[in-house]
């Protein structure tokens, strides 16, 4: 079954689970996509069985909080940064619940975490201006960069190069074996001052780059040109909130939530919007993702709802 804008618009929420008392702060589908794990402000870690679509187990971190939650490459393992104490990231084995490292360094809130699709490094981007890049295997930091302002990161599909979104109106390039000689790419953008960059992401195919802001607007960037394809706005979000957006697996649509549980889907070739689909959700959606493998995405607020279309197109 593929992806077209009229199995899109057929989505619907087939659960939704209220496990957690403070928003969902972050996701994430584990690569097979059998799995996702959900990072809580309510200081809860929730992993759900996508294929049974039911909850496991639900473990906590009271002292440090969790926040930005990323599965490794090994079953059972999770990196994710504190929201509270201090901004160390833990390594965490979900099998026995116990912290398998600590990766200290960052002295201000961790904004961005990212895990190389290809092997056991990850890079990290704080609000102390520096983005540091770590291997599971160490606790020492393996490379630093000092940057201009805040940053927001995220390695390529292919995990050779990251980007780094530098002060919401920059992007730059970098080679992961010789970043320390600096970025062999960087494009400028148009400062918007309505709002700030919240995340970046690629697509799977490795040719477009999404910005996500605290706004109402989002852009699509070829990844190699830095031009700004689309800009894509017509959602709700006037408070400032982060909404976390996505691409399909297929690089063709993107996906976005809203402050009032709409989800708004557009056409990321035509930049034209096939869907706005109604999620039912109490608060913003703050995170939403689809699964790597299998026709179903998620949604997240304070609950957490699970999407199947209910067409074969």
């Amino acid at each position: 079954m593929k992806l077209t804008d009229n199995v899109l618009r057929s989505f619907r929420v087939a659960k939704v689970f209220r496990e957690n008392t403070d928003k969902i702060n972050c996701f994430d589908f584990s690569s097979n996509g059998e799995s996702i794990i959900s990072s809580s402000d309510d200081d809860s870690l929730v992993l759900y069985d996508c294929q049974e679509g039911k909850p496991k187990r639900t473990l906590y971190s009271k002292k440090y909080g969790v926040d930005l939650i990323r599965y490794t490459h090994a079953a059972n393992t999770v990196v994710y940064s504190s929201n509270k104490i201090d901004d160390t990231i833990r390594y965490l084995s979900l099998h026995d619940n116990k912290y398998i490292r600590y990766f200290p360094g960052h002295s201000k809130r961790v904004t961005s975490l990212s895990m190389s699709p290809v092997d056991d490094t990850f890079i990290s981007g704080s609000l102390d201006k520096t983005i540091r890049l770590w291997d599971l295997r160490s606790p020492n930091c393996q490379g630093l960069m000092h940057l201009q302002g805040k940053p927001v990161c995220s390695f390529d599909p292919e995990g050779l190069i990251f980007a780094a979104g530098i002060n919401s109106e920059m992007v730059k390039l970098y080679d992961l074996r010789s970043f320390d000689k600096g970025p062999f790419a960087t494009f400028k953008l148009q400062y918007d001052r309505t709002c700030e960059w919240t995340g970046l992401k690629f697509s799977n195919d490795g040719k477009l780059i999404l910005l996500s802001t605290n706004g109402g607007a989002l852009r699509i960037l070829d990844a190699f040109k830095g031009a700004v394809l689309h800009s894509f706005g017509g959602y709700n979000n006037n408070k400032g909130v982060t909404l976390e957006a996505s691409f399909t697996p297929d690089s063709q649509f993107v996906v976005i939530g809203s402050e009032d549980g709409k989800i708004h889907v557009w056409n990321a070739e035509s930049g034209m919007k096939v869907a706005v689909l109604d999620g039912k959700h109490t608060g913003p959606i703050t995170c939403l993702q689809f699964n790597p493998k299998f026709m179903t995405f998620a949604s997240a607020c304070s609950n957490m709802a699970f999407w199947l279309p209910t067409i074969d197109d």
